[in-house]
């Protein structure tokens, strides 16, 4: 089928899956990707309604005085409360949504990538064409994230994959999965699924 506009396929999976690595792939191969976390941390601290909102809701501490968000009073603030990420997530989710759509009105290749690490959990994933999961072993992603971020220990990793669907989950909701574990190739994996997206927008 001959599309007008690009097919938009959404890229997710747990902590430490190795999303950003196909991410690198799919750029390499031609392919924009929308990085939607942190595209989420520049509208925080960039979009003006979005800033009002924070603040309305979180009070003045959450800007530094030079405007930036004060990061480390919100996850004081927020993350230990469900309540409070509940209501972040309503404000920062939407901003994001839009500005995703402005984005993807100006790719022109015949697909293009929304990477976040919440995508079925938000229902963003319901705003896409076809979803990639990025599925890894509990215990591969673990020693990744520590390796990755010594600012974290085992109990914070915990609680965040814990805030995440289970990785059987998602590759049950997903269009594709790519495995990224020691015994299969990341590379012929990924160049399957371009293929088939690319074909199915020629």
């Amino acid at each position: 089928m001959n599309n007008s506009r690009p097919i938009r396929v959404g890229i997710t999976g747990g902590i430490g899956s190795g999303k950003s690595t196909v991410c690198r792939v799919f750029k390499i191969l031609g392919i924009p990707v929308y990085a939607a976390d942190d595209r989420a941390k520049w509208l925080m601290s960039n979009d003006s309604d979005l800033k009002l909102q924070l603040t309305e809701s979180f009070g003045p501490g959450t800007f530094l005085q030079d405007g930036t968000l004060n990061r480390a009073f919100l996850a004081q603030k927020v993350f230990s409360d469900p309540e409070r990420v509940k209501m972040i997530n309503a404000l920062v989710h939407p901003a994001v949504g839009n500005d995703f759509k402005s984005w993807a009105e100006k790719q022109t290749a015949p697909y293009l990538l929304k990477e976040a690490a919440l995508l079925f959990e938000t229902n963003a994933y319901k705003e896409l064409d076809k979803v990639i999961n990025v599925s890894s072993p509990l215990k591969i992603r673990m020693a990744r994230i520590l390796m990755r971020d010594p600012h974290r220990d085992e109990n914070q990793v915990n609680q965040i994959i814990n805030q995440q669907l289970p990785d059987e989950k998602k590759n049950e909701l997903a269009d594709f999965v790519i495995k990224n574990t020691e015994n299969k190739l990341l590379i012929p994996q990924i160049l399957e699924i371009h293929k088939k997206l690319s074909d199915e927008n020629s």
